[in-house]
């Protein structure tokens, strides 16, 4: 019986290691990508690094990507689609540029072929004896120095010239906001309203938006939060009164919670708005007893 049960411990504690092993590899790859991309909220650091809450969001994205099965390149081209090739922290090259890294390479791949060739003593056919150069051999080797040298340096000339050209203007970098927003929809689209809320929040502390603030009003109504919703939709109608989207968030939140207001509120809504896509769904809610 004493055997069993240390094997059994023994069994438990492997699965154990195992586990964590599997999730240390995981997190390795998430960090591997997230490394690769820029945190709009900071001023240098990669979203691996970052402590900020987009980071922390972003780094979500990243794994669950990674268990969908997307590799490396996917997912960076993913972020890129969306925000701009700024989010990268290693941008690919383009255009000249590439080249300019291939032909001096090739360049001096050839001088030094042919350096080899030309500059090589030659053996006589018998008797392997090297052959002298001939009087004016030193002088055909400066000369043939002379034009390699020349001809290394217009390369690089014409590099750094290309380089200048090619190179494109200074971006800035992702607006933070703009991410925030998109990532805040991204997590709505999988249905993770409460994240999706703390995004729009994000964005909301460095720029206050009405259509942003409705829209995490809309977030915590689906979360669950009817008080909060309220409160949102409240803060948009003190300057705002005839928000439609103010409206409905509102007259919705206050249903959730069986408020005797509800009605009253959804009924202004379909008067200041009765094209809304929304209203013939709340004419049926009117229309029924709650």
């Amino acid at each position: 019986m004493g055997a069993l049960v240390l094997v059994a411990l023994v069994a438990g504690a492997a699965a154990g290691m195992l586990r964590s092993a599997g999730g240390t590899g995981a997190e390795d790859r998430v960090r591997a990508v997230a490394a690769g991309l820029r945190c709009p909220a900071c001023q240098g650091e990669s979203v691996a690094d970052s402590r900020s809450p987009i980071a922390a969001a972003m780094r979500q994205v990243v794994a669950d990507q990674l268990a969908q099965g997307r590799d490396r390149d996917e997912i960076r081209r993913w972020f890129v689609q969306r925000y701009g090739p700024e989010i990268l922290t290693d941008p690919p090259a383009r255009g000249v540029r590439v080249l300019l890294w291939a032909v001096p390479a090739l360049t001096l791949l050839g001088a030094g072929c042919a350096a080899l060739r030309t500059l090589r003593p030659r053996r006589a056919r018998t008797g392997g004896a090297v052959k002298r150069p001939a009087p004016g051999g030193r002088a055909a080797r400066r000369a043939w120095w002379a034009g390699a040298a020349g001809l290394v340096a217009l390369v690089a000339a014409v590099g750094l010239a290309a380089d200048r050209l090619d190179r494109p203007p200074p971006q800035p970098p992702a607006d933070p906001v703009a991410v925030a927003v998109q990532l805040a929809g991204d997590l709505e689209a999988q249905d993770r309203y409460a994240a999706a809320a703390q995004m729009y929040r994000e964005a909301l502390r460095d720029r206050p938006d009405d259509r942003v603030q409705l829209r995490l009003a809309f977030a915590l109504l689906r979360a669950g939060d009817a008080a909060g919703a309220q409160q949102e939709a409240r803060d948009v109608l003190a300057h705002a009164p005839d928000s439609p989207d103010g409206l409905l968030v509102l007259g919705l939140a206050q249903r959730g919670e069986q408020s005797a207001e509800a009605p009253r509120t959804l009924r202004r809504f379909l008067i200041v708005a009765p094209d809304h896509p929304a209203a013939p769904e709340i004419s049926r809610l009117l229309s029924t007893r709650p």
